[in-house]
């Protein structure tokens, strides 16, 4: 039978020029593709000899072959696959009817630069039709298993293409591309060279069910070269636990992470139903210097059907997993996207929801089973693991579940919330906390003096991330969570506050004038001044309102250039210590005398002051400060 001439639809046409003289970073995906095709094609034909017993089709071997000829310029991708009959060629390969061609056409032109278009056709590809942008002609010749005439199929890419029976063509499919010179002349694009072969099939289909076979190197002059085998298939997601060692899950932890350490974790994961994938997660054993920066690469890598398609799939890992590392293979997703459609995907986002649930729950069994690593894992990893208590809505319980925090009720160790909660006084009804730079600031801070006092137990807050996550974090097992720097404290018992109330009332009346003339004198600089029932030592404490930002949080956002509004704290004062009930004498008896009110606003200024520094805040004008205090201590000398 003749060869037959026919033309490409236009959409088609379009396409291959557009492959041809426009899109021209990312080839190598060309071979992904074809290997991609022909294990396909070797995956139907053992499918269709278990469904037709009279399916005459030789399975003693099924591979794909590689085969590169430099003087001819000439790649080749053979399998023994299922094959295609005539009219299968003129139907999928002439026409690319069914391929979705229009809309990946306009999300191709509709790419901004040269990088998008590479991300549509290098991570989504577009199958055989790539082999255009590396070949000048593209020749497929292929026989369906069980028929006895093979079919060619031959184009230039240029508008046309031949189809023509063939009565001796062997079983399977083979594709050879007449490479373009410009790839042959620049080494690193040279597909005809076994290094450049290799290279790409170890990134893109290592994992692949089938033996990937080229000629071996290092034949001696005048020897046959043999073959070998380049891809390692040992898709260790795929094999049963039972079937691997913790030496062969490690390699491959070290090879897709680049650490030179084991894993502190391995997770494995298998979903079947209507939407079919397997992961291999792996939690690390240390942090990377990187993690906290902003270009840090997150996200495990992504497969469909052993077949690498990116690295750092950020869609299926949030921000704050972003030390997870491992491997999700599918059996099926929508590939002729764009990365931002992948992102909104079904079911991407289903996958995504399924291994943030299975590394947490790993985190939660790792703490009750194997506390050693879990310190590890908290050490290393707890600070990014407490970012999703504000960015994941939907796991913020099981994060705070999996969480350790520093107390006042264990110096060296950490402790949980629901720990804390267990050991709550009779009567507590919040779970106190503090948040600042270090424990031991805290821990000598006045705000903790009352709680010591009483002996409630306060969380230790010490990671900046800690200052975020406190604000939008209300209450743990229906237990609100209350700053101790933050609003009034009140630790007193019901028959506590009836002895006291007296008390507290004629102190109240007698500070009255006191509080409000500080009120006024110090208006530029705090909300209101006021008594404290949280003090028990030292003079007075700085105090935010109840749904202030706090000092840290503002400096924090200072710190990213985001504009803040200059909060007004409350100043509280303590009416049982010396300096307090001595201002209140001194306001008393000399309010009145000439000169006097100077001395006593320098004196309100003072222990303002000493509030603010107490409270590791920053004076607004630190020589004034220290001006008044060397005045003050002069005139004591």
């Amino acid at each position: 039978m003749p060869a037959e001439t026919f033309e490409f639809q236009v959409e088609a046409r379009q396409l291959l020029q557009m492959m041809i003289h426009s899109i021209y970073s990312n080839k190598d995906v060309f071979l992904r593709e074809l290997i991609s095709n022909s294990s396909d094609a070797l995956d139907k034909l053992r499918l269709e000899t278990l469904r037709d017993d009279s399916l005459q089709a030789d399975t003693s071997d099924l591979h794909i072959a590689i085969e590169a000829d430099q003087e001819k310029r000439t790649l080749t991708v053979r399998d023994n696959g299922i094959g295609m009959s005539h009219d299968e060629v003129v139907q999928l390969i002439g026409t690319i009817a069914n391929s979705g061609t229009a809309k990946f056409l306009q999300e191709l032109k509709d790419a901004k630069d040269a990088t998008a278009s590479e991300e549509l056709i290098g991570q989504f590809g577009v199958g055989f039709y790539s082999s255009f942008m590396v070949a000048d002609e593209v020749t497929l010749l292929t026989r369906r298993a069980g028929e006895d005439t093979g079919t060619r199929w031959q184009s230039s890419g240029e508008g046309t293409y031949t189809v023509e029976s063939v009565e001796d063509a062997p079983q399977g499919t083979s594709v050879t591309l007449r490479l373009k010179p410009e790839d042959t002349e620049d080494k690193l694009f040279d597909y005809t060279s076994p290094w450049k072969i290799r290279e790409i099939v170890k990134r893109y289909s290592d994992f692949i069910t089938w033996p990937i076979r080229m000629a071996a190197t290092g034949a001696e002059e005048g020897e046959e070269p043999g073959t070998e085998t380049v891809n390692s298939m040992k898709a260790l997601w795929a094999r049963s636990k039972d079937s691997v060692t913790d030496e062969e899950y490690s390699e491959l932890y070290k090879h897709i992470s680049h650490d030179w350490t084991d894993p502190l974790e391995t997770i494995r994961m298998q979903a079947e139903g209507t939407f079919e994938y397997q992961a291999l997660l792996f939690l690390p054993s240390h942090a990377p210097q990187d993690l906290f920066m902003q270009d840090h690469k997150r996200g495990v890598q992504l497969y469909v059907k052993r077949v690498f398609i990116m690295d750092d799939c950020e869609a299926l890992m949030p921000t704050y997993l972003r030390f997870v590392k491992g491997v999700v293979d599918a059996q099926d997703l929508s590939l002729n996207v764009s990365r931002e459609i992948l992102q909104q995907d079904r079911q991407i986002e289903m996958m995504r929801r399924r291994l943030v649930k299975k590394v947490l729950s790993t985190v939660k069994d790792m703490r009750s089973g194997s506390p050693e690593k879990y310190d590890t894992f908290w050490k290393e990893f707890g600070r990014v693991l407490k970012e999703g208590l504000f960015q994941d809505f939907e796991n913020r319980d099981a994060i705070l579940e999996i969480s350790s925090f520093a107390s006042t009720q264990d110096e060296e160790g950490l402790t949980t919330l629901r720990s804390y909660v267990e050991r709550m006084k009779e009567g507590q009804e919040q779970i106190y906390y503090m948040t600042g730079e270090s424990r031991a600031a805290m821990e000598s801070s006045p705000h903790m003096e009352a709680f010591r006092a009483k002996g409630f137990e306060v969380l230790l807050l010490t990671d900046p991330v800690d200052e975020v996550w406190v604000q939008s974090v209300p209450e743990f097992d229906g237990k609100p969570l209350q700053s101790i720097s933050k609003g009034e404290v009140d630790l007193d018992t019901d028959e506590e506050k009836k002895e006291v109330e007296a008390e507290r009332e004629k102190q109240q009346q007698d500070y009255a004038g006191l509080l409000t003339w500080m009120t006024e004198q110090l208006g530029d600089t705090v909300k209101e001044v006021r008594l404290s029932s949280r003090l028990t030592v030292s003079p007075a404490c700085i105090v935010s309102d109840t749904h202030d930002v706090t000092p840290a949080l503002e400096n924090m956002y200072r710190a990213m250039g985001q504009e803040v509004p200059q909060i007004k704290r409350i100043l509280e004062l303590n009416p049982s210590h010396a300096l307090i009930s001595g201002l209140k004498k001194a306001y008393t008896e000399r309010k009145d005398e000439e000169g006097a009110g100077t001395e006593l606003a320098e004196t309100a200024e003072l222990v303002h002051g000493l509030a603010l520094l107490s409270d590791g805040g920053e004076l607004s004008d630190p020589s004034r400060f220290s001006r008044l205090m060397a005045d003050r201590l002069e005139r004591t000398l």
